[in-house]
């Protein structure tokens, strides 16, 4: 009977490497744990709604804390929106292009954290997740000054792919201003993840929360109060997210994770090769859908009435970016889930747990798509009050409910990848 055990363990590891988290053996599996318990119907959905309770634990949160995040984000275009529509596409392409490919990239290189701590926390093995967040830092911040001559290059890379002077000459300008915002994700990303593998998401709420306030009230004093113009946005981004990572690293070093966190540690510069593969696997697979979208943007740029029309693409993908932070905590809450399971040597919870998350994410989705096509011809008054730029958000309406509707699953099954790599 172990031995069986083991292999129906080992199964559930293999189904979850081959991504088929939604097969009909799947819910063969779920069918059969329910039968397991005796109760048929009524057992599968004590299951459904234990599980549930595991991952909102997680994923409420962590969507509050992302939500919040981006809106920051959105605060920011709507500022620029209103000071004219050469700025807000100048702020959307540097914001959602040139900042965004970093983020793309960092934000999936973080994940491996996921991995990592996801299954010391299960393992109980606590003093590892402080050396693997450090780790993390020194990875991805060996990354971000990588990347750092693409924000120098701003403007000579937009004029390249086909942007028009002007409008590249204002966006680099201002992308150089985001530098200390590139540099923050390095350090902010890794301590968001550290603290969701330890059930500890309502420190990060609450600091993104207080951020969120912080950001609103620096916005209206630089840009309403002061006129700094597309500067002081600038600013604001940068003062608001380096607030959050100072609040975060306050809390884990003051007390906060006792267990988890015991200093700075040597150790955080051994394996760091085996980190950096496990990072690059993770962010190659978030970054080449954050960045599809992105691409678009710049495509946008090469056609007549240029500002218009990436005013009226970028609200739209913004609109979806928002909304993309709920199927990306579910990403996280996955992963999360699962690397618990696999770390206390239950594949058939991970499984479980994968699908669980997946229709419940499934089901988000459909109401996002709902709310678009009712609200097709208002939500972009949150950005401008151009009829142009309303009219044609209007025209993009139904594509950017299916895009959401469609974006509502694949991140999450993407998050059952990494989480099954061993630390």
């Amino acid at each position: 009977m172990a031995g069986g055990g083991r292999r129906d363990e080992e199964a559930c590891r293999v189904g979850l490497l081959n991504g088929g988290a939604t097969t009909k053996e799947d819910w063969q599996v779920v069918a059969a744990a329910a039968d397991d318990g005796g109760g048929g119907d009524a057992n599968l959905g004590r299951m459904v709604w234990e599980e549930s309770k595991k991952l909102w634990v997680i994923v409420a949160p962590a969507i509050f804390s992302r939500v919040v995040s981006y809106s920051m984000n959105v605060i920011t275009q709507a500022f620029a929106g209103h000071l004219g529509d050469l700025e807000l596409a100048a702020i959307s392409i540097a914001n959602t292009v040139v900042v965004g490919f970093s983020f793309g990239l960092m934000l999936g290189m973080a994940s491996a954290l996921e991995t990592l701590c996801g299954q010391a926390f299960g393992a109980k093995k606590y003093h590892k997740m402080g050396v693997y967040m450090q780790r993390s830092w020194i990875v991805l911040l060996a990354c971000a000054l990588l990347l750092l001559p693409m924000y120098f290059f701003a403007e000579e890379v937009l004029l390249m792919t086909g942007q028009s002077p002007e409008l590249s000459a204002m966006a680099g300008r201002v992308s150089v201003w985001f530098i200390p915002l590139h540099l923050s994700f390095a350090f902010i990303f890794p301590l968001q993840r550290f603290l969701q593998c330890q059930l500890k998401n309502f420190a990060n709420a609450a600091a993104t929360g207080a951020a969120l306030c912080i950001h609103i009230f620096v916005s209206w004093l630089f840009v309403s109060r002061f006129k700094f113009g597309l500067v002081g946005i600038a600013l604001t981004l940068n003062f608001s997210w380096w607030a959050t990572a100072a609040m975060l690293f306050a809390y884990v070093s003051c007390g906060g994770c006792p267990e988890t966190w015991h200093g700075f540690s040597r150790e955080a510069f051994t394996g760091l090769w085996d980190f950096v593969k496990l990072s690059t696997a993770s962010g190659v697979m978030l970054c080449l859908e954050n960045w599809y979208y992105r691409i678009l943007i710049l495509l946008t740029g090469n056609l007549k009435n240029a500002a218009i029309a990436v005013d009226a693409l970028s609200i739209c993908m913004t609109i979806n970016g928002w909304e993309m932070m709920i199927p990306l905590s579910f990403f996280a809450g996955t992963g999360v889930r699962v690397a618990n399971e696999l770390g206390a040597g239950n594949g058939k919870g991970a499984r479980f747990a994968t699908i669980v998350s997946s229709v419940t994410s499934l089901v988000i989705g459909l109401f996002f798509w709902v709310l678009i096509v009712g609200l097709h011809d208002k939500f972009a008054l949150i950005f401008t009050s151009s009829a142009v730029v309303l009219e044609a958000v209007d025209n993009l309406a139904v594509l950017l409910a299916f895009t959401i509707l469609l974006n509502s699953i694949q991140p999450v099954l993407s998050g059952t990848i990494p989480a099954t790599a061993t630390a």
